[in-house]
């Protein structure tokens, strides 16, 4: 009798999988945004200091939990002068809201290696649902490590989130482009 449990077992867990958690690399992963500038000129920046934790069984990541925590402060446009004004009250107002943070809700296959990823974006005290196109990019080993490597990228409006309000849309376009590029190992 034990040992028609312990085959059930195995067998239940080779068939559903095990949920793994896998984290990112932060010397090999980027959060990054893109906005026009007087609707000439793309402005690029990123956030320095962010975390990512995906809960996955499946290898392609099809059935992916993807969490996010951002350290707003940490955004970088190359511009210490920009930055800082974009950490004030006229943006992102660092000193009230310290965190962005990212949970995802669902995800669903759209073709090869490529998913709608939705979930719930909170940035600047407002949360609201966002959906994003994750890419797969793969895995490689590496001193003995699996790495997979992921994408996401998508549109957010700063009016959802009440950001920079007083800048109208001919000086800084509404639409910020989001892209990010991770590698993440399974979290030991």
């Amino acid at each position: 009798m034990k040992k028609l449990f312990l085959i059930a077992f195995f067998a239940i867990i080779t068939v559903s999988g095990i949920s793994q958690s896998w984290v990112s690399d932060t010397n090999h992963s980027r959060l990054g945004f893109t906005v026009t500038h007087f609707g000439i000129s793309d402005i690029t920046g990123n956030f320095e200091k962010f975390s990512v934790t995906i809960n996955s069984s499946a290898k392609d990541f099809s059935d992916a939990v993807i969490e996010l925590n951002t350290d707003v402060s940490s955004i970088n446009t190359g511009i210490s002068p920009r930055d800082k004004h974009l950490r004030s009250a006229d943006f992102f107002d660092v000193e009230k809201y310290p965190t962005m943070t990212f949970k995802s809700t669902s995800i669903k296959k759209t073709g090869n290696n490529l998913y709608e990823l939705s979930g719930d974006l909170t940035l600047h005290g407002i949360t609201k649902p966002v959906t994003m196109i994750l890419k797969f990019r793969g895995t490689t080993e590496s001193k003995g490590r699996v790495i997979a490597g992921l994408q996401v990228t998508g549109m957010i409006k700063r009016s959802d989130f009440n950001i920079g309000g007083s800048f109208p849309n001919a000086v800084i376009s509404d639409e910020v482009e989001i892209k990010a590029d991770g590698e993440f190992s399974i979290q030991k």
